[in-house]
């Protein structure tokens, strides 16, 4: 299979994180807030360090390769979501942030 696009990454995460919403109101009667999202993206942030650890044997967890693959992949999931959640479009923000780092390290 072909690798998608960005803007069809962007297009599939923001359907699956409308999933996960109704999710929530069937559980719990509400949407989380974007302030929740970004609790559980840190949480997962967390964990990519611990996988990180594990690849390098600085820590002791069996399959952590796997979840580390997983965990990036959500990551950068959980970054369309809060950006899209925020109002930012996060093409924009990662062109802005690449220009501006290029041009501060020449």
């Amino acid at each position: 299979m072909e690798k998608d696009n960005f803007d069809e990454i962007i297009r599939r995460s923001i359907a699956i994180r409308k999933k996960y919403h109704e999710l929530e109101m069937t559980h719990h009667g509400s949407e989380w807030t974007v302030e929740e999202d970004a609790l559980a993206y840190l949480t997962d942030a967390g964990l990519v360090g611990r996988d990180i650890m594990s690849q390098q044997l600085r820590w002791p967890k069996v399959g952590s390769e796997a979840e580390l693959e997983h965990k990036l992949g959500e990551n950068i999931w959980w970054l369309i979501v809060l950006a899209e959640r925020s109002g930012i479009d996060i093409k924009d923000a990662v062109h802005n942030f690449l220009d501006k780092t290029e041009t501060v390290l020449k």
